[in-house]
């Protein structure tokens, strides 16, 4: 399933009500290319990491209207967005990411949130990985994620950490939202998945100083490439794991 046919799945729960006020609460180009394609008010789009915010601004700048805006910012500040309602918002694959800039603090993030919520949140997730048995696509996905996780870690950085749909559903619950649907999206990965989770390997390893561990690391890299690339040329996509996208409201 691919990002485009998530938003399109969110945009038939939404059906005829109007978007409003929207908020992207953890943006990315993907998200915020489909909220400025949206009839909104006014849209807000915030990240944790300033870099990104300054590179959106200028990729976006032509979508900007009056009362759009890009900020950075972190939810675990509590002033970020103090008192502000928006009709409509986004967590895109937010949770997942929140690790790497705000550890732990995804078990107070939805009710967070919820106050800045006036009538739907759109919750999209990657559900965890989990063992792929005999699934030769499925062992493949599991290679390149960790082989992506240990180039992370030896950098001396932070990974992605996934939470399944029923720890979200349990949260949302105990944070004051109705959950009105769970819908989960098979995924089938493509060459641009190999690619960019290789490349961020890549990118990793001028952060390790062991040159040798470096070497090791490049050279499994490039062969993992070659593999997974050969094995999608014979099948034509990698089917393994699922997407979820929940949609709640929150309880007066």
């Amino acid at each position: 399933m691919t990002t485009d046919a998530l938003f399109k799945h969110i945009e038939l729960l939404q059906g005829n009500q109007p978007w409003g006020r929207f908020l992207d609460a953890g943006t990315g180009e993907a998200s915020l290319r489909w909220v400025t394609g949206l009839d909104t008010q006014n849209w807000t789009a915030i990240t944790a990491d300033p870099q990104r915010a300054r590179r959106m601004e200028n990729k976006f700048s032509d979508r900007v209207r009056e009362g759009d805006r890009v900020l950075s910012g972190n939810w675990s500040d509590p002033l970020l967005l103090q008192g502000e309602v928006f009709d409509v918002v986004l967590a895109d694959y937010l949770i997942g990411s929140m690790d790497r800039f705000s550890p732990y603090f995804q078990y107070s993030f939805l009710r967070r949130l919820r106050p800045h919520i006036g009538t739907r949140l759109y919750l999209v997730g990657l559900e965890p990985y989990h063992g792929a048995s005999g699934d030769a696509g499925g062992r493949l996905v599991m290679e390149i994620a960790n082989l992506r996780d240990a180039c992370i870690l030896h950098a001396g950085h932070r990974c992605h950490r996934e939470y399944p749909a029923e720890w979200v559903i349990g949260q949302l619950e105990s944070s004051g939202f109705e959950v009105e649907e769970e819908k989960r999206f098979p995924i089938i990965y493509g060459t641009k998945f190999i690619n960019e989770q290789l490349d961020v390997c890549r990118r990793k390893l001028e952060f390790i100083e062991n040159q040798e561990l470096v070497s090791g690391l490049r050279s499994r890299i490039d062969k993992l490439r070659e593999k997974a690339l050969a094995f999608y040329d014979v099948h034509r996509g990698i089917r393994f794991g699922y997407d979820y996208v929940i949609s709640a409201r929150p309880v007066q």
